[in-house]
């Protein structure tokens, strides 16, 4: 188990407990009490911790090694259901993006994602979750199909961004972003976007138009990172903690902001620390969003999409 640098004292709880469970199993003294008391103690930190978490702290979380990626979450919704497509038919397969059909229940959807690395070797296959154009191209071509057999779309937002390279450039980053944006705001069929890492800049938003849009509690979502924001700002990385929260990156505050629909709830200590239960809150979330999204009308669906996003922000005249 890996420990952030806010999560220090639930570490050494933990192996105060670890140990004194070993003296229990190895000696005749009767360590139950003690135990006992570590446990409540380490039950109490642990609240206090995540209870008061900064901006930067939710950044951390949101980035743990530990944490279930898309394609975690796409295998533990389907069950087994999942069928992966492939290709842009255009370029190339973009690893860093991921699609294809799942069953949820008796449900079918199209899930798309951006896909991030396990370790050094599949970090590099997965090009660090940042998409090139043919990937968006690749998530667009799935939208498509799931508009021309009436079947919804669910997005799995995790990105640090769009890859910056200068072959991405070269081969129209922006313009694939832009037309995704573009696409997704007229699809004809429902929509359900959720933010389940990190939610950076244009790569982000290149698949997260949604009807619905939620954030994992533990996410961020906005135009740049804390570190990048930092350093443009200060000419420096030392002041991302000031810049998150500049930024207004957090769910709560994009939910107060009425930029997303709802926060989904992690387990306390993070999305990492009780996988299970977070699918099961995220499959819940899918389903009930689902079933208010298929009573609308193509036509009034659309138009509700558009307004949403038409009337976000404040405007002065």
């Amino acid at each position: 188990m890996e420990y952030l640098d806010f999560e220090l004292p639930i570490k050494e709880l933990e192996e105060q407990l670890n140990k004194c469970k070993l003296i229990g199993e190895e000696s005749e003294v009767d360590v139950t009490k003690t135990c006992q008391e570590i446990e409540s103690k380490l039950e109490s930190t642990r609240k206090e911790i995540f209870k008061n978490l900064t901006a930067w702290q939710r950044v951390q979380i949101s980035r743990h090694p530990s944490r279930p990626y898309t394609l975690d979450f796409i295998n533990a919704l389907t069950k087994g259901t999942f069928m992966e497509l492939h290709g842009d038919r255009n370029v190339s397969d973009d690893k860093a993006m991921v699609g294809g059909l799942g069953k949820i229940g008796d449900q079918s959807y199209m899930f798309i994602g951006q896909q991030k690395g396990y370790n050094t070797k599949t970090r590099q296959y997965r090009n660090f979750g940042m998409a090139n154009p043919e990937g968006y191209r690749k998530a667009l071509r799935l939208m498509k199909m799931a508009e021309k057999f009436g079947i919804p779309v669910v997005t799995l937002v995790d990105t640090p961004g769009a890859y910056p390279g200068l072959e991405a450039e070269e081969r129209g980053q922006g313009e694939a972003i832009a037309r995704n944006i573009f696409e997704m705001t007229v699809l004809k069929t429902p929509i359900i976007s959720i933010v389940i890492g990190e939610g950076a800049s244009g790569g982000a938003i290149g698949i997260g138009v949604g009807d619905k849009v939620y954030m994992l509690e533990n996410t961020w979502y906005t135009v740049i990172s804390p570190e990048s924001c930092s350093s443009i700002l200060w000419r420096s990385w030392e002041y991302k903690e000031e810049a998150a929260e500049a930024l207004k990156l957090t769910a709560k505050d994009m939910n107060k902001l009425k930029l997303i629909d709802g926060i989904i709830k992690e387990p306390l200590g993070g999305a990492h620390a009780n996988r299970e239960k977070t699918f099961k809150t995220v499959e819940n979330t899918i389903k009930k969003a689902y079933a208010e999204l298929k009573k609308l009308p193509i036509k009034e669906l659309i138009e509700k999409r558009m307004d949403k996003y038409a009337n976000m922000g404040d405007f002065k005249g």
